[in-house]
């Protein structure tokens, strides 16, 4: 923007001096001349209103050139617009011989993100993420559409809309940060899998030194799941924030902090033919910029539903010199469903992380995978991973 500035005014400077006329004017008759003389004075130098027309012309046509692109109108005074996106390569080998081995290279997620400020801290927000579907056909799914107004209540703010459940994205921001090659253990198909990130609901924020909290009422199977009966799920995070980092947007290279949350959610009511399904569970994680390490302890009552069952789960990162860190995490969850016998899933997740700028993160790690159910579904994943944010 700056080079275009300079070179319009280099522009004006060089057309309006050549466009200029100097006036003289006799100082008993009044009569104006171009030229100077006796008896006449300098009146100074003028341009022609044609001139000046044709200038301004000039200008909007280099202005014209310089700027490309195509104009942004709103109602809204800001917008903000960025993407995620996790792109990868993955092997899976399958113990089962009787199961194909797959390889395949992926786009795994792909959002793309607005937010439309009216002032400084109120704004309404729409995500939207690719998903295929079992035809091989990509489609957009609405993953985020709510409105956030700030302060409604004493240092609390409040989601509505479609928006976020209280645990997974506070736990993908402090405790588990590499969403793009697993889900967190409380969501993953690998450990519990009881329960995932946003839903249709009404979401309250509360932020201060020591204390953060969500809670909130949401529809009970989230955001891609049909609604069904009268229930609504009742969910929380209630967090200690031991260091006084609640009020801070931290960063784990830079920042350090002690987390303790008892998170869980309650249903009330009937919701997809269920009439229970109830989690708690604890959480705390201490990160600093040479280290993390967080664990969970968790209970899930489905009332005999397949994800009953209770576990626990601890992983770590390492970060021995500047961009490189060393990651792991172990899932340990025992299912106890109703109408099945009971087993025990086994998660294992060991890789390397190098962050190649402020945009751009690359991963390589494997993930194990062992249950001891009768059809044999362990396995192993090789993923090779591009973590892009813009």
């Amino acid at each position: 923007m700056k080079k275009i500035a300079l070179s319009l005014s280099a522009f004006v400077a060089t057309s309006l001096m050549a466009g200029t006329i100097t006036l003289y004017q006799d100082k008993d008759s009044g009569a104006i001349y171009t030229k100077p003389g006796p008896n006449r004075v300098k009146l100074g130098d003028f341009i022609s209103v044609q001139d000046i027309a044709k200038q301004n012309q000039k200008i909007r046509n280099e202005m014209t050139k310089e700027i490309k692109g195509t104009k942004v109108f709103s109602k809204v005074p800001k917008l903000k617009i960025n993407g995620v996106h996790y792109l990868g390569y993955h092997y899976t080998d399958y113990d089962d011989k009787n199961r194909a081995d797959k390889s395949t290279v992926e786009t795994r997620r792909n959002y793309l993100q607005v937010k439309a400020y009216w002032n400084k801290h109120d704004y309404a927000r729409i995500t939207l993420d690719t998903h295929q579907q079992n035809n091989g056909d990509w489609v957009a799914r609405l993953k985020y559409a709510y409105l956030y107004l700030s302060n409604i209540l004493p240092f609390t703010g409040v989601e509505f809309g479609q928006v976020h459940r209280p645990w997974i994205d506070y736990a993908e921001h402090h405790g588990w940060l590499y969403r793009s090659i697993s889900e967190t253990f409380v969501e993953t198909r690998n450990a519990a899998h009881v329960i995932n990130s946003a839903s249709p609901g009404i979401n309250f924020k509360t932020k201060t030194d020591y204390f953060t909290s969500e809670i909130g009422l949401f529809n009970n199977g989230g955001y891609h799941s049909v609604k069904s009966g009268t229930g609504q799920s009742f969910e929380w995070r209630l967090t200690y924030e031991a260091l006084g980092t609640g009020k801070k947007h931290v960063h784990a290279t830079s920042d350090e902090w002690l987390n303790i949350s008892f998170f869980g959610r309650y249903l009330t009511g009937t919701d997809n033919g269920q009439n229970k399904d109830t989690i708690t569970g604890l959480h705390a994680v201490y990160n600093t910029p040479m280290f993390l390490i967080g664990g969970y302890l968790m209970k899930n009552d489905n009332n005999g539903g397949p994800h009953d069952g209770k576990g626990w789960s601890v992983n770590g990162e390492f970060r021995p010199i500047k961009d490189w860190s060393i990651l792991a995490r172990y899932d340990h969850w025992k299912v106890t469903p109703a109408s099945n016998i009971d087993y025990t899933k086994k998660n294992i997740i060991a890789g390397v992380a190098y962050t190649y700028n402020k945009n751009v993160k690359f991963i390589a790690n494997i993930d194990k995978y062992t249950d001891d159910q009768p059809n044999n579904s362990n396995k192993i994943d090789y993923l090779l991973t591009a973590e892009v944010h813009w």
